[in-house]
């Protein structure tokens, strides 16, 4: 089916990708794991239409010091640290300047920990299949601190799904997740927001209400 860009919003690309996704409907070995906060009503669509549970799957951005889009690396629960050695050698970014960044969002991955939570453990996905959903993959910096932090717990299987992502990350992420599933790779691809009509922000509240909404209704 041709895909019409730019998407309406979130929730309208997480039906299309879902659809992408049938192969893993009805099974109960899924769990799909989105990444807070706009990779939630995506994957919201996703486990609806999969009759999968839905959790968070809390994963930090290391932003560049007053340039805080642009990321040098992310780290996810696990101590799990990813890092883009080309770009901090390119701005010379110094040791003090990543330990103090990787220091703030550590804090800030903590607390999202306890919003998201609740005091619930985090997912269990040994011998699982772990669908990590985003809105839109620029880097891949995020997604790889994903992978990596799951990849230590023995899933049977990690597809990554988003609407939307660029060349260069589908080409890094292939070679580490078992499966890359998107509706669109443009070239150029600018930014994520700029395929999406609405691309507002999505607030704590609504990312935890999706989660709990999708809790109340039946898995496979």
């Amino acid at each position: 089916m041709p895909i019409s860009l730019p998407f309406e919003d979130r929730t309208s690309a997480g039906k299309l990708l879902a659809e992408e996704l049938k192969a893993y409907r009805n099974r109960p070995d899924v769990i799909v794991l989105g990444l807070p906060r706009g990779g939630l009503p995506v994957a919201f669509e996703i486990a609806d239409y999969l009759n999968a549970p839905l959790d968070a799957l809390l994963v930090r951005k290391l932003g560049v010091p007053g340039q805080k889009e642009l990321a040098f690396g992310a780290i996810a629960t696990g101590g799990v640290r990813v890092l883009d050695y080309d770009l901090i050698r390119s701005l010379h970014l110094s040791r003090e300047q990543i330990e103090e960044v990787a220091a703030e969002e550590l804090q800030a991955l903590e607390a999202g920990n306890r919003r998201y939570r609740e005091n619930r453990p985090a997912p269990n996905v040994r011998g699982s299949i772990a669908i990590v959903v985003d809105d839109g993959v620029a880097t891949g910096s995020t997604t790889r601190a994903a992978i990596q932090a799951l990849r230590s717990q023995n899933p049977l299987r990690i597809v990554v799904a988003a609407p939307i992502v660029s060349v260069q990350a589908a080409e890094m992420l292939s070679g580490m997740a078992d499966e890359v599933v998107s509706l669109a790779q443009p070239e150029p691809f600018y930014a994520v927001g700029f395929w999406y009509h609405n691309f507002s922000q999505v607030s704590d509240e609504e990312a935890r209400g999706l989660i709990a909404r999708r809790a109340r209704r039946p898995a496979a």
